[in-house]
């Protein structure tokens, strides 16, 4: 494969999984996601493993023959265990990446090597840099790779996490973290994943729509223009429409949640909010009249540029039968937009 252009950082999860599923192929043929397995703590070992086949068998589905990664940052020994059975039956099947990092257990950078020694299509490490740069980290790689012998294609996954305002040296740390690293080895993919998407509020949609500004992106800007020789070598990769925190929680069990969630769209160096109502009386017109703002802002770019744009157009005049959405709804379209908008701009 060819250095991707973007690298989304995805849940196992389905709303995710169906926007993938609904890219256009040259969408889907610029990216190459890093899907990651959620917590899943106190599971019987059977329930557990039940869970994480259904999560192998959708993402095999539909990433087909096209290669990504597959991550498990917050496997415990029991999902590590379930892991080591399933991953090469699945990576037999798929081009899916084991995924590890310098901070993991022993027993899970094992059991990723091993995968990787027997699928032979590579290994990711993924590097987490939650604040400053930690010189010690590089050898910890170092190490890493020497382990890694004789996996011959590596791929380096730079994680900066949550990328806001109170980061603005997120950059000159990117930058110092790729300075100790990308000499180690001859990386087949260098991508840098940060998540600007913010923790949402209700007082921040107060008043409509709101205005985010991409944080992550900003920084990636800083990170490309940083006159470095191996400029050349980096992807673009980022969480998305949902917080970096995202991929941390658990599957929510049973119904019940908020009342209200939003719609979320990407423009050039913003995300768009707009509060939506998940229950109660005069849900549906609410909830259609918040989607015409989205279809009368300057930078909707519309129904034509995607499913995302589509959907909102059917919601805000009332096409068709998809009615005005859930919280499943909401993230999928999200996810879809975003990620079609995020090649384009690449």
């Amino acid at each position: 494969m060819t250095r991707p252009l973007y690298v989304p950082v995805l849940p196992t999860r389905p709303h995710a999984v169906d926007a993938y599923s609904r890219l256009r192929p040259e969408a889907q043929n610029a990216m190459a996601p890093v899907w990651n397995l959620p917590p899943r703590p106190g599971l019987a070992p059977a329930e557990l493993a039940a869970k994480v086949r259904k999560d192998l068998a959708a993402v095999t589905r539909v990433q087909r023959y096209r290669p990504a990664w597959l991550d498990a940052p917050f496997a415990d020994e029991d999902e590590i265990s379930v892991l080591a059975e399933l991953m090469p039956e699945t990576s037999a099947f798929a081009l899916l990446r084991p995924v590890t990092g310098p901070e993991r257990p022993e027993v899970q950078q094992a059991v990723a090597l091993q995968t990787a020694r027997t699928a032979g299509d590579g290994l990711g490490i993924r590097v987490r840099v939650p604040g400053q740069w930690d010189g010690r980290t590089g050898d910890r790689v170092r190490h890493l790779l020497e382990r890694s012998e004789p996996v011959v294609r590596m791929d380096l996954l730079l994680d900066l996490g949550a990328v806001q305002a109170d980061r603005a040296d997120a950059g000159k740390e990117a930058l110092r973290a790729l300075d100790s690293l990308v000499p180690l080895t001859p990386w087949r993919t260098v991508a840098v994943l940060s998540g600007g998407f913010p923790l949402v509020t209700a007082d921040m949609l107060d008043r409509g729509l709101c205005e985010v500004p991409r944080t992550e992106l900003y920084m990636w800007h800083e990170v490309a223009a940083g006159g470095r020789a191996y400029q050349g070598l980096l992807s673009y990769g980022d969480y998305g429409i949902q917080p970096a925190e995202a991929i941390s929680l658990p599957p929510r069990s049973g119904g019940g949640g908020p009342s209200w969630g939003f719609l979320r769209y990407t423009l050039d160096g913003a995300f768009l909010l707009g509060r939506v109502l998940a229950s109660g009386r005069g849900r549906d017109a609410h909830n259609r009249a918040i989607a015409r703002e989205f279809l009368a802002h300057p930078g909707f770019r519309g129904p034509a540029a995607g499913g995302g744009e589509s959907w909102l157009r059917d919601c805000a005049h009332g096409i068709g039968r998809g009615g005005t959405g859930n919280f499943g709804t909401w993230l999928r379209v999200g996810n879809l937009q975003h990620m079609t908008y995020a090649v384009r701009q690449l």
